[in-house]
């Protein structure tokens, strides 16, 4: 994913910025505590198509950027 649109895109519920998973496949918003599909390289930024993050994953701090 692009860092430039990476650094832009910003949780929709909270605002908060986002993380690009370790294998590129979603956008994490700890502080919303939900990760976003990116599919074919498209963030899917739709609250209806994000999951919840697990206890442990909210705990994770190495996501990659």
């Amino acid at each position: 994913m692009n860092k430039t649109l990476l650094d832009i895109l910003v949780c929709p519920v909270t605002k908060a910025s986002l993380t690009l998973n370790k294998d590129g496949t979603e956008l994490i918003s700890k502080v919303g505590g939900m990760a976003y599909p990116v599919r074919d390289g498209i963030p899917v930024l739709l609250e209806t198509e994000a999951r919840t993050l697990t206890a442990d994953e909210r705990l994770e701090s190495g996501s990659a950027k």
